[in-house]
C-alpha cells in the first residue's frame, strides 16, 4: 500500500530532523524526495495519487481555517500591510522580471508569471512557525499574516487573469456573509466540547469555506480562512482551534509529501532553483526596509520579514495555470526555501538579539503606535501575559492590590481587557526594544504568564538584566523548563497542573462540610 510506505517514512524522516532540532516538516519533504528517488533508481513507481492531493489539500483548508480563527481582521487593514505587500509585489516584479528574461532566455510574459509566483510568500509554512512558537497574535505575527491575506489576494487575481477566468457573479454573495455570523455563534453554542465541535469545525473549513468558495470561482483557500475570521471574535474559537488541531496537523503531512513526491528535478530544473536559492535573502531584505518605512520597530520588521523570507506553495498553483512546464523547477524553489527558512525562523529571536545594534541603526525616529515604549509609573504587580492564567491572577490580586498591571502582545486582547475594566497594556516581551523603553520604578512583583517557554526566559532575564530586585513567579507544565525559568532568573516556577491541584484541594478545604466525629455516631 502506498499510504503504509508514506507515512513509514514520513515518521521517520520527520523524528529524525526532529531529533536535531529542526521543524519536523522539513523531514516530510525530505521524506517526499527520498520516496522519489527510490521511485527513480528502482524503477517501481511512487506517485503523489489522487487521495494524497486531497489530504494534502484539506490540511492548508484547515490550516487557514485556524488561523482565520486567531485572527482580527480589523487589525489587518493597516497601512503596513497593505502598502507593504503592494510595494514588495511591484518591486519584485518590476525586478526579477528582467532578470529572468535575460537569464533564462525565456518570453516576456513567461518572466512575467515567473517572477508573480516567486513574489509570493508561504502562508503554509509562515503560518505553521508564526503557530508553533504562539507569535499569531504577536504584533510582527499579524503583520507576516496580513501580508500574506494580501498575497493571496493577489494570487487569486493572477489566476483569474492567467486562466481568462472571472468568479461568477455570485461571488458576490460573499459580501454578506457577515450576517451570517449569529447563525454560526449559535451553532458554535451549541456544539458542545465533543466531536460535534470538531465536526463544524470540519464543516465550516471544508464545506462552506472550501467547497463553497469554489463553487463561486473563488479560492478554497481563501474561504476557509474567511469561515475562520468570522468566528474570531467568538470566546470559545481557541477551543474549536484546538479541536482540529490533531486532523490538521496530519493531513499537513500530506502536502509536505507531495511536493517531494512530485520528481526529481533535471538540471535546468536545479539551476533555476539555485539562482532562486541566491536571491532569496533578498527578498527577505526588501520585506524589512519595506517594513521600517511604515515606522516599524527594527525587531519586528526582522522577525515578520523572516517568516516571510520563502516561496510559495501558492506560487506553484499560479504555475500550473499560467506556466506549466515551469512547475518543477518552481517547486525546487519552494522546497530548498522551506530548507532555508525553517530553521531560521526556529532561531528567529536569538539571530535578532545577534544582530540588534546593527539592525537598530535603520530604524525610524517615530515608531508605529503599537511599539510605543512603556512606562509602568506606580504600579507595585505586574502580569507578562493575559491569557487564562494570567486574567485568573490579575482577578485574584485584584481586591488586594489596586496599582497592578497586565501587558500582553495581541493588541485585539489588550483592548478587551480595558472594555472590562482591567489595566492592561499592549506591550510585546520578547521585543529587546520593548525593555530598552520601559520604565518600572514602582514594581515589586512579575508573574510570567505567557503562553511560550521562551518569552518567559527571556523576560526573566531581561528583568535581572535591569537590576529588578523584586520577586518573580512562573508557571510551565514541564519540570525540565521549570528549571530553565529559575535559571534564568525567576524566583519560583511551578507545574501548572500541580497547582491546579492544589487549588482544587484548597476548595474542598474550603466548602467540604465537616466530617462528624465517631463519638457522635450512632450506635448498633
Amino acid at each position: 500500500m502506498p499510504e503504509a510506505i508514506w507515512i513509514s517514512f514520513a515518521f521517520g524522516l520527520g523524528l529524525l530532523v526532529k531529533t536535531i532540532g529542526l521543524p519536523p516538516l522539513i523531514g516530510y519533504l525530505a521524506a517526499g524526495f527520498v520516496l522519489s528517488g527510490l521511485s527513480a533508481s528502482t524503477g517501481i513507481p511512487i506517485e503523489a495519487t489522487d487521495a494524497l492531493g486531497h489530504i494534502a489539500h484539506l490540511g492548508v483548508l484547515l490550516l487557514l481555517f485556524t488561523v482565520g480563527l486567531k485572527l482580527k481582521l480589523r487589525s489587518i487593514v493597516s497601512a503596513e500591510v497593505i502598502g507593504g505587500s503592494l510595494l514588495h509585489f511591484a518591486i519584485t516584479c518590476a525586478i526579477f522580471t528582467p532578470g529572468i528574461y535575460l537569464l533564462m532566455e525565456v518570453p516576456w510574459k513567461t518572466a512575467l508569471m515567473l517572477a508573480i509566483a516567486l513574489s509570493f510568500s508561504s502562508t503554509v509554512l509562515a503560518a505553521k512557525v508564526l503557530e508553533s512558537k504562539r507569535e499569531l497574535r504577536a504584533f510582527h505575527g499579524r503583520v507576516a499574516i496580513g501580508i500574506l491575506i494580501m498575497q493571496d489576494l493577489i494570487a487569486l487575481g493572477a489566476m483569474s487573469l492567467a486562466a481568462g477566468q472571472i468568479p461568477s457573479p455570485w461571488a458576490l454573495v460573499v459580501f454578506a456573509l457577515p450576517l451570517l455570523r449569529p447563525l454560526l455563534f449559535r451553532l458554535l453554542d451549541a456544539s458542545g466540547h465533543d466531536e460535534l465541535l470538531a465536526l463544524l469545525g470540519l464543516l465550516l473549513a471544508l464545506v462552506l469555506g472550501g467547497y463553497g468558495f469554489e463553487s463561486v470561482g473563488l479560492s478554497s483557500e481563501l474561504g476557509a480562512l474567511v469561515f475562520g475570521a468570522m468566528l474570531a471574535s467568538h470566546p470559545r474559537a481557541q477551543e474549536l482551534s484546538k479541536s482540529l488541531w490533531s486532523v490538521k496537523e496530519v493531513f499537513l503531512v500530506g502536502f509536505f509529501l507531495q511536493i517531494g513526491i512530485g520528481g526529481l528535478p533535471g538540471t535546468d530544473a536545479l539551476l533555476f532553483a539555485m539562482i532562486a536559492g541566491l536571491i532569496l535573502p533578498f527578498k527577505g531584505i526588501l520585506f524589512f526596509f519595506l517594513l521600517l518605512a511604515f515606522r516599524l520597530r527594527a525587531r519586528s520588521g526582522f522577525l515578520s520579514s523572516l517568516a516571510l523570507t520563502n516561496y510559495s506553495e501558492f506560487g506553484l498553483i499560479v504555475a500550473s495555470i499560467a506556466v506549466p512546464e515551469w512547475l518543477v523547477p518552481l517547486a525546487i524553489s519552494v522546497s530548498f526555501s522551506f530548507l532555508f527558512s525553517a530553521p531560521l525562523n526556529r532561531f528567529s529571536h536569538t539571530l535578532y538579539e545577534r544582530f540588534a545594534q546593527k539592525l537598530t541603526r535603520f530604524e525610524s525616529s517615530k515608531h508605529h503606535p503599537d511599539e510605543q515604549p512603556l512606562s509602568l509609573g506606580d504600579t507595585r504587580v505586574l502580569i507578562m501575559g493575559m491569557g487564562r492564567t494570567g486574567t485568573a491572577a490579575y482577578d485574584w490580586l485584584s481586591d488586594e492590590q489596586p496599582k497592578l498591571m497586565g501587558l500582553d502582545s495581541d493588541p485585539a486582547k489588550a483592548s478587551q481587557h480595558q472594555k472590562q475594566g482591567r489595566n492592561v497594556v499592549f506591550a510585546d516581551a520578547e521585543d529587546a526594544s520593548f525593555w530598552n523603553g520601559l520604565h518600572m520604578p514602582a514594581v515589586e512583583s512579575v508573574i510570567l504568564a505567557m503562553g511560550d517557554i521562551e518569552g518567559k526566559l527571556i523576560a526573566a532575564r531581561m528583568l535581572r538584566k535591569l537590576g529588578f530586585k523584586g520577586f518573580i513567579v512562573a508557571h510551565t507544565m514541564f519540570e525540565d523548563e521549570a528549571r530553565q525559568i529559575r535559571e534564568a532568573g525567576a524566583d519560583e516556577a511551578y507545574l501548572t497542573m500541580s497547582e491546579t491541584g492544589v487549588a482544587l484541594a484548597s476548595h474542598l478545604s474550603e466548602k467540604a462540610p465537616a466530617k462528624p466525629s465517631l463519638a457522635t455516631g450512632h450506635s448498633g
